[in-house]
């Protein structure tokens, strides 16, 4: 499954009435941990068809990230049943981002 890009219009839908787990990457394009963070991302999205993966930047979406008090990128937030259940911030392998799920 690809990656969702979430919005303050889709995150509702997608993310919190989602029957699947949800790994949301919060992050920015200028960011350099993020673009290290990101291809791993892409790539559980990929394998993985057991949850929903999406990503949120947080300059288009501002209020999200206020919602979320995401006060450093990339933060990587886990969703079940409309809940977090587990997050992250700062660059992490492969590894540790599934162990999260």
């Amino acid at each position: 499954m690809s990656v969702i890009a979430i919005n303050k219009e889709n995150f509702h839908k997608e993310v919190m009435l989602s029957e699947k787990p949800v790994l949301v990457d919060f992050w920015a394009p200028w960011c350099g941990p993020c673009r290290m963070v990101g291809p791993l991302v892409d790539e559980i999205a990929e394998e993985r068809d057991d949850i929903k993966v999406g990503k949120i930047n947080v300059d288009e979406e501002p209020e999200l990230a206020a919602q979320f008090q995401i006060m450093s990128i990339p933060t990587l937030m886990v969703f079940k049943d409309g809940e977090v259940v587990s997050k992250t911030m700062g660059a992490r392998p492969k590894a540790q981002i599934n162990e999260l799920i």
